[in-house]
């Protein structure tokens, strides 16, 4: 299993451009098929990776539950990762690292195949859409100074990298079946291949399951087709389209005392989701100069929705029948409509100076997304998926909110030596958000409408990468970059949860730093130990505060910026092969053990807060500060560890997980309250067990399967004050899964 490491090799003097095509040529090689996670290159592709931490990970090569996309297992050699695990369907992947949100992904730039896939990426950035891991060649993870070259979000990039049709075969057909517990139906159906100047590749894949807890069904439908075609040697051109259809079965959040009870319980029989979700794309590459330019035009848009129906009072009302009526409350719809569209120009040109080549990476944005938002409409009093309206027939609330965004970076990778390399970067970004609409009626039914709103930025990141070849296998690396976060439109209007929103929210900026020691030993020891730093401004988040005007004892949560936040840590990674490292015999079975620790302290500074001290007559509203308050859901320790047995066509991988306790809100406040929304979040520990044989000529036969949560341990990693709680939202019990797979 460390058979090499894509380690970026030593940085050489080249006589002539053409050279280049034999260098990125050189360190492509050196990635060895059968690693599921190295380092990339200098270089990959348009992008600049030289002096950032990143890490690319091959789901197929990875011991998983991969039918459900079970990312605590995918990503576990990825230190300090957060995820919220709280569906069971694998549809909604909500994770983080370095203290940031999980929330769908949003402080990532979430990409597939290089472009956009979120909802509105710099006014709604929730990745509603996520790829079935069968189809995934690998993922792109690259934090640092990333957001230079794709954007100013605080936690980097986060690419999809879909498979593409096999290249010597004109026909390929790939299938893979699997099933588990609680009636978990997987299927993964594909087929590929090259004809004369032709790469295509298709799939078709459908999961379905009853869930973990009651109330808990779904059914998700993803199809995906694309094809690039050589039009000469230089010049390609590709066309892809993705499209999602599911239907969520959402069981709704617990009470701690509910929790305590019986984790498995549900809530709420009534409360649906539905994202349909459409990706087209073209794109155009063009390579010049013996691969010494390379141009890469990529054109994408989005025709989605997120759709909602349910009982969303919070905990602990019940959602019943009445006895009056004989029926159930009417439930609440809510209904976005996103239209997006966006193109992505990007250059690496190689060229020397001094005697060196160095490389420079530049590109331009133009992107405009628009979002029609249509929330509290009053539904059915049935228990189906149903988007109809009763009387009066329309939305309390109803808004259209658009981005526009241009944007131009440019970096250069600069070789000092045979050594050295400097990376300089740049980016500019314009931003203009616009909102209209009304939040509720008069009692005469007119619209209370809201000032149109308009707000434009001019935003300027910089910063410096550096990498230092210690040896041909090791590097050093070090980078500074800023960051920006806009206020997201749907920080602009009370969204449709229980948390109240702040109407002077700022945008937040910072910056980050880190540096780092990665590489690879005699190819039994694969490592990357890092410290970095990130300070965050004007941080958007939600506090407990008492309600202005309320009685005395209620509280709500107020979304607001909560000052700065300092977060730092030690980030370390290693892989070692037990048996080779002994004996240096690399034909005896691997035995691969693998650790991924994160050592964080996440606190705010200084920021006045107010906060309800005592209950009854006896409450008291004080002031206090979050100064060294943890940031929310930012748990101190993070550890996966694991071992891998690999012996010719089967791999076996034994995981265990530690996650050490967070809060919920930045009060950090210890007693839960009575709907569970704030309060801690213990820490937790789970074990997965996993197996994979492959079998047959050119190993075409492939039989995998595994226990998730061997030890059936009862944890739950988030509190939620809205979808798709609110509430505490349990964590899958132990779950089993078997699956077949056949290529030809």
């Amino acid at each position: 299993m460390l058979a090499g490491l894509a380690a970026p090799v030593l940085a050489q003097q080249r006589p002539a451009a053409a050279d280049t095509a034999k260098l990125r040529q050189s360190l492509t090689e050196v990635t060895v098929t059968g690693a599921a996670t190295h380092f990339a290159a200098p270089v990959e592709g348009t992008t600049i990776t030289a002096g950032r931490r990143n890490e690319l990970i091959k789901p197929r090569d990875v011991d998983a539950n991969l039918p459900q996309n079970n990312m605590r297992q995918v990503l576990a050699r990825v230190p300090g990762l957060m995820v919220w695990e709280n569906d069971g369907s694998g549809q909604q992947i909500n994770i983080a690292t370095r203290g940031l949100s999980p929330n769908r992904s949003w402080e990532f730039n979430v990409r597939q195949n290089g472009y956009d896939i979120s909802a509105d990426a710099f006014g709604y950035p929730e990745a509603y859409y996520a790829p079935p891991l069968e189809a995934v060649e690998r993922i792109q993870l690259l934090r640092g100074g990333a957001g230079l070259q794709f954007g100013p979000q605080f936690g980097g990039l986060l690419n999809y990298e879909l498979k593409r049709g096999a290249r010597d075969k004109q026909v390929q057909v790939e299938t893979s079946n699997t099933a588990g517990s609680n009636g978990l139906l997987n299927s993964y159906n594909a087929v590929g291949g090259t004809v004369g100047q032709v790469n295509y590749y298709a799939y078709y894949h459908h999961r379905q399951g009853n869930g973990w807890r009651p109330s808990n069904q779904f059914s998700v439908d993803n199809l995906h087709g694309g094809v690039q075609v050589a039009l000469t040697e230089r010049l390609t051109l590709g066309a892809e389209i993705s499209y999602l259809t599911n239907r969520l079965q959402q069981p709704g959040g617990l009470t701690d005392a509910q929790f305590d009870a019986d984790s498995r319980q549900s809530t709420r029989t009534r409360n649906w989701l539905s994202t349909p979700w459409l990706l087209p794309a073209l794109t155009l590459d063009y390579r010049a100069n013996e691969g010494a330019t390379r141009l890469t035009l990529k054109t994408f848009g989005l025709v989605a929705e997120r759709n909602s129906v349910g009982f969303v009072a919070g905990l602990p009302a019940p959602d019943t029948i009445s006895r009056r009526t004989q029926q159930y409350a009417a439930r609440q719809v809510d209904r976005d409509a996103y239209r997006n569209l966006g193109a992505e120009l990007r250059l690496t040109h190689d060229f020397s100076l001094l005697g060196r080549t160095h490389t420079l990476a530049s590109g331009l944005r133009a992107y405009r997304a628009s979002t029609h938002r249509q929330q509290r409409g009053i539904g059915s009093t049935g228990t189906d998926f149903d988007l109809g309206l009763t009387a009066p027939g329309r939305y309390t609330n109803e808004f259209d909110f658009t981005t526009t965004n241009g944007a131009a970076f440019a970096e250069v990778l600069l070789r000092a030596g045979t050594r050295l390399s400097l990376t300089p970067g740049l980016r500019y970004d314009y931003l203009r958000n616009t909102s209209q609409g009304y939040l509720g009626r008069a009692a005469n039914g007119t619209e209370n409408r809201l000032p149109d709103q308009a707000r434009r930025r001019h935003v300027l990141l910089y910063g410096l990468a550096a990498e230092y070849q210690v040896s041909a296998g090791t590097n050093l690396y070090a980078n500074y970059s800023r960051a920006f976060r806009p206020v997201l439109f749907g920080d602009l209007v009370p969204p449709a949860t229980a948390d109240v929103i702040d109407p002077n929210l700022r945008d937040a900026r910072g910056y980050t730093a880190e540096i780092g020691y990665r590489g690879n030993y005699q190819n039994w020891l694969r490592f990357d130990v890092g410290y970095f730093f990130l300070n965050y401004e004007d941080r958007i988040g939600l506090i407990r505060r008492p309600v202005p005007g309320g009685t005395a004892g209620q509280t709500q949560q107020f979304r607001t910026n909560l000052g700065r936040t300092r977060t730092h840590g030690l980030e370390a990674y290693a892989e070692l092969d037990l048996i080779h490292s002994i004996t240096g015999n690399f034909a005896l079975p691997h035995l691969d053990w693998f650790a991924a620790l994160s050592l964080l302290d996440a606190r705010y500074q200084n920021q006045p807060v107010t906060e309800l001290r005592g209950s009854g007559t006896a409450a008291q509203i004080v002031e206090t500060n979050l100064r060294n308050k943890y940031v929310e859901n930012a748990p101190r320790q993070t550890l996966r560890t694991g071992l891998t047995f690999a012996h010719k066509g089967l791999s076996v991988t034994a995981q265990y997980s530690h996650v050490g306790e967070a809060f919920a809100d930045a009060n950090n406040t210890e007693a839960p309250t009575a709907n569970a929304q704030t309060g801690r979040i213990p820490a937790y520990q789970v074990a997965d067990l996993s197996a994979t044989w492959k079998m047959g000529r050119e190993q075409r036969y492939r039989l995998s399967g595994g226990l998730n949560n061997v030890f059936d341990a009862r944890y739950f990693t988030r509190r939620a004050g809205g979808y798709p709680g609110p509430g505490i939202l349990p964590a899958d019990g132990r779950t089993w899964f078997a699956g077949l797979g056949l290529m030809l």
